[in-house]
């Protein structure tokens, strides 16, 4: 039995494990904090294909400056002197073109139509969790704003995937928590939805039932090759495997830089919180112009929002949560929205050019597994089947290829 270390017990890096005991491999997952302590907690949980797209689009050029100046912004970036960041950010607004999107799309479409059968695979063999279909409601206040998220659509079917979307007559009967400011509502089917810390907790208790050796509040400090594939903990330990993964989200630089791995890594927090509504929540909420994702959670609603950019251990900005707020507060009703709970900040790692990084560094042996932006939910299955299947047979899906990390 050949064996591995997964380092991230978030959705990418157990899905990673899981996979790799399903190849036979004997696992250790080591975290820093604990299973789902990063962004795999408190996301919207949405299984979307069809919205998992190139976040940067030619509305970055106009939407961009204005967000600099609107505090109640979706997009948040601090006016300060960071020369990491807003060399970041050039390269991310560099891509803001339609042949940027369309290449981006390409690559991301193989993986996108893996998804939802990934997270089945799970489910049918053994992991204790759900998934649950929409219909997504999708919301404008009148219909010219539509525009926007159909020509979104209508790149992703042109791409190869599909789509199921229908105009709504009356969006309150489907989602009695929109407000009459919503003017014009869309169903969108086909997609699904999780509550996503439970999902991640039953991947990891399934993992480690499996035999796996969970190391939590363990950091590591250092990844290379000497004979073998070595990890280095905080504490001095050593740990050797046959093979290494790092899915550490927005903190993989910090190990992976010096394997190779140059492609820029930036923190783009999101924030969320849940509320009471009067009427109970069966179906996810999408608010396009807003920014805001609202899911159907623990008996409330969750509502998820916000891009922002700073480091990835920055405390919660209760303003950012105000934001969130703002925005929403018009567009519903029958929500608690001044009596919230599980205000939560969590770091996405974004790439300049919107692909993941999957694959093996320049140390043999050694691979990363990250870079999702905020479909880490949605990917990390399909990833962690992808990733395993090449550290096994050396195989590179075609899927997979476009993620090359070394690029």
């Amino acid at each position: 039995m050949t064996r591995s270390i997964v380092i991230g017990a978030g959705m990418v890096g157990l899905a990673t494990a899981w996979h790799l005991q399903e190849r036979g491999v004997d696992v250790t997952v080591i975290d820093r904090a604990g299973v789902a302590a990063g962004s795999s907690w408190g996301n919207a949980g949405w299984l979307a294909p069809a919205k998992t797209i190139p976040l940067a689009d030619p509305s970055v050029w106009t939407y961009g400056p204005r967000a600099l100046f609107d505090a109640d912004a979706a997009l948040h970036v601090p006016v300060r002197v960071d020369v990491s960041l807003w060399s970041f950010l050039a390269r991310f607004v560099a891509h803001g073109t339609q042949h940027a999107w369309d290449t981006a799309m390409a690559a991301l479409t193989p993986i996108d139509k893996l998804a939802l059968e990934s997270f089945d695979e799970l489910i049918d063999g053994g992991v204790d969790a759900w998934t649950r279909e929409g219909p997504f409601i999708v919301g404008f206040s009148h219909e010219k704003q539509a525009r926007g998220f159909m020509r979104d659509i209508a790149g992703v079917i042109q791409h190869g995937q599909r789509v199921q979307v229908e105009r709504l007559d009356d969006p309150r009967a489907l989602a009695p928590q929109l407000s009459g400011q919503v003017g014009a509502a869309y169903r969108m089917d086909g997609q699904r939805f999780i509550e996503p810390g439970p999902f991640v907790h039953a991947l990891a208790a399934a993992v480690e039932e499996r035999g796996a050796d969970m190391r939590v509040n363990a950091a590591v400090t250092n990844v290379n090759r000497t004979s073998t594939p070595t990890v280095t903990l905080a504490t001095g330990e050593k740990l050797t495997a046959d093979s290494v993964v790092i899915a550490t989200g927005a903190w993989m630089p910090e190990l992976a830089r010096p394997l190779g791995v140059s492609v820029r890594v930036q923190a783009g927090r999101g924030y969320s919180f849940t509320v009471d509504t009067d009427e109970p929540a069966a179906h996810p909420i999408y608010l396009p112009l807003q920014r805001v994702a609202c899911t159907p959670y623990d008996g409330r609603l969750r509502i998820a929002g916000t891009m922002e950019f700073v480091g990835p251990d920055e405390p919660l900005q209760a303003r950012r949560v105000q934001a969130i707020v703002n925005q929403v507060r018009p567009f519903m009703t029958g929500v608690d929205l001044d009596n919230r709970h599980d205000e939560w900040v969590g770091s996405r790692p974004v790439t300049p050019d919107g692909l993941p990084l999957v694959g093996e560094t320049r140390s043999a042996g050694v691979y990363v597994a990250g870079g999702h932006g905020m479909w880490g939910i949605v990917l990390g299955p399909a990833t962690g089947k992808l990733l395993a299947e090449r550290i096994v047979t050396g195989r590179t899906d075609p899927a997979m290829a476009p993620f090359d990390p070394l690029r």
